[in-house]
């Protein structure tokens, strides 16, 4: 039985034209309150060995020393979870309240036992009751309703526990971690992650409990932005408690790459008013995602204050929650053309162009001057909107304005802005007024146009920030395999630590190196499982022969 249609239009927000932040639940989490009037929260997690304790106390510790909020730590076993308890005794004895969650995938059993040590237990509705086997089966409604009966017998005796001890609890959904039963339903989509997490959602609200947190993770931040702003619809349709959000963009990748995705999904989400706490996901020690957070939040927990709220527009004629790029006509600049049948262009500001002669920008549509960062999603909005009603099919080129000195900050609104646009299909060239030298600026938006997968022009490396199911180190394997490959146009790398979310959250990329077994790695073509147990010494060369056999192999240039 195939899935029922949605209901559309949905309404995620009162207005795509002005800045309003969501009025959530408010969630007690430990000593930290999550949503309502509270700031937006940042945190992050331990990447040893949970049963290493002194290891783990001491990252968490170097976390709470840098801002951390919320430090949530991998339990797969029983044992992990009651070693979390001595964890939170020892960082007790020093003084340090920070709220700990207990990260749970695949054992009802450990996440029973986590209840009892944490502030907090986070768990996946794609595999906490169900397996992913990659299976086809068509359910019928009574098969999927005893299937759904099953999942509730599972999962009520962890919301019971909960509210009992007064725990909190996040129910995360995974793009790359859907279970079968949600996939041969409603696909490996937004609207999947949606149900996935409704279900468990129901359960706990029939048993009367509510101090739920929700997230809806992809690596891809596309299918991210669509997904919360799907779930806080269907959650006001169905009458369901405004539950807080946690956003996040998973393995979004190292160094800026890592940034920009992140500042991309994230940042899209705090235009639109949502998201409670945040999580910054890097391929980095966990301390460097803390000031990130904090600076992607900061104007947004002042209520956005430079923000104009006069802006108006017509009704849009997109679907924020299914990506269509705006159509449009194409228009020649001289050696590049520029509309719906080209990439995304990158376009030099005027001053930048002098060697050249400025671009004639007459056949398309722009703001003039730049809008600054902080009004250019709704100013663009408006403007696409307005062309949409006329009739106009002139490209429309987003330039925006980021008034900083600071690389960083540039960087990050930059990303946010436009990664907003781009997702939401608008765009057909970008441009940036800000003081940075030609090259940086390139870079930056050559970045902003792969993080938002409007334009694909190197290598792209999905990879998780580590955790203690890590079987290598990634950080070091990343560095190691993004040196030999960095040089490949358009092909997508997924470097991932262990099989949890691996195998799924890097569905969509060409070739996938995964933690199999201590000293031992998986490799993947797509979704493929191609070689099993490779010695970690042959992975390397193993996966550059994979790449060759495809056709996707191309050697460095000389001098590289």
């Amino acid at each position: 039985m195939s899935a029922p249609t949605l209901a559309l239009p949905l309404v995620y927000t009162a207005s795509r034209y002005q800045y309003r932040r969501r009025r959530a639940r408010e969630v007690q989490i430990g000593s930290v309150a999550v949503g309502g009037n509270q700031p937006i929260r940042v945190q992050s997690m331990t990447t040893t060995r949970t049963q290493d304790l002194d290891a783990t106390v001491a990252q968490t510790v170097r976390l709470v020393d840098v801002g951390c909020e919320i430090v949530r730590i991998t339990a797969p076993t029983v044992t992990d979870a009651k070693a979390i308890g001595e964890i939170r005794r020892r960082l007790r004895a020093r003084g340090i309240q920070v709220p700990l969650v207990a990260d749970i995938h695949f054992s009802p059993a450990a996440a029973l036992e986590a209840a009892e040590h944490v502030e907090k237990v986070r768990i996946n509705p794609g595999n906490f009751a169900d397996q992913k086997l990659f299976r086809v089966r068509e359910y019928e409604n009574h098969e999927y309703r005893a299937e759904l009966e099953r999942i509730e017998e599972r999962f009520t005796p962890l919301v019971r526990k909960c509210k009992q001890l007064g725990v909190a609890m996040r129910i995360g959904s995974n793009h790359g971690s859907l279970s079968d039963r949600i996939l041969n339903r409603f696909g490996d989509t937004p609207r999947g992650m949606v149900e996935s997490a409704l279900e468990f959602v129901r359960i706990a609200a029939r048993n009367d409990y509510h101090d739920i947190v929700l997230s809806m993770k992809a690596s891809n931040a596309k299918v991210m932005i669509q997904a919360y702003r799907l779930l806080v619809a269907r959650m006001d349709e169905e009458g369901l408690e405004p539950y807080p959000l946690h956003l996040g963009v998973t393995e979004a990748g190292l160094g800026e790459d890592g940034r920009i995705k992140s500042a991309v999904g994230i940042g899209a989400l705090l235009d639109d008013g949502l998201g409670d706490t945040v999580r910054v996901s890097l391929t980095e020690e966990p301390e460097a995602e803390i000031p990130v957070a904090q600076r992607l939040v900061a104007p947004y927990d002042a209520g956005l204050p430079a923000a104009r709220t006069d802006l108006c527009g017509p009704v849009e004629r997109i679907d924020p929650y299914d990506y269509a790029r705006r159509p449009s006509r194409a228009v020649s600049l001289g050696p590049i053309e520029v509309g719906t049948s080209q990439p995304v262009a990158v376009l030099e500001p005027p001053e930048a162009a002098g060697r050249k002669g400025p671009l004639d920008l007459t056949g398309l549509v722009t703001l003039t001057p730049p809008p600054p960062w902080w009004d250019a999603v709704r100013a663009y909005r408006a403007r696409a909107a307005e062309m949409a009603l006329a009739g106009d099919m002139r490209p429309l080129h987003l330039a925006i304005g980021v008034p900083s000195t600071d690389e960083e900050e540039v960087l990050l609104r930059t990303a946010s802005a436009l990664g907003s646009l781009l997702c939401d299909g608008l765009g057909d060239s970008v441009g940036l007024a800000a003081p940075l030298d030609n090259e940086t600026r390139e870079r930056l938006l050559f970045g902003v146009l792969q993080g938002s997968g409007a334009r694909i022009t190197r290598t792209e490396y999905v990879s998780c920030p580590s955790c203690g199911r890590t079987l290598f180190d990634l950080q070091a394997t990343t560095e190691r395999i993004r040196s030999k490959t960095s040089h490949l146009q358009g092909v997508k790398i997924a470097i991932m630590g262990c099989v949890v979310n691996g195998p799924g959250e890097m569905a969509d990329a060409d070739f996938g190196y995964v933690g199999g077994s201590p000293g031992h790695v998986n490799l993947y073509v797509g979704k493929d499982l191609v070689e099993r147990t490779v010695p970690e010494a042959e992975a390397d060369e193993r996966l550059a022969a994979l790449i060759r056999q495809r056709g996707r192999w191309a050697e460095p240039p000389e001098g590289a």
